[in-house]
């Protein structure tokens, strides 16, 4: 699966995107795990830790908003972490 980080995301995550190999069947929750088991540097002053980010983020599955964390993946899936954005 491939995961693309944004805004705060992308600053908590230390990179712009990512990919996991995740058995058959593995949901949404569960590549949002694998995201947290990597070590990763202390992010940026003023950014919060990815862990924080990710439990107020919404997300994308191929483009399409997916609230339900118990959805199962595909083999070239692409997840988006959208944080919350402020301004306009």
């Amino acid at each position: 699966m491939h995961v693309r980080y944004f805004a705060a995301a992308r600053a908590a995550a230390g990179l712009e995107e990512e990919r996991f190999d995740l058995p058959a069947g593995s949901t949404v929750e569960a590549l949002l795990a694998a995201v947290l088991d990597v070590e990763r540097a202390e992010p940026p002053a003023g950014t919060p830790r990815l862990a924080t980010i990710l439990g107020r983020s919404s997300f994308l599955l191929n483009e399409v908003a997916v609230r339900d964390r118990s959805v199962v993946l595909r083999e070239g899936d692409v997840v988006d972490v959208l944080p919350p954005f402020a301004g306009g």
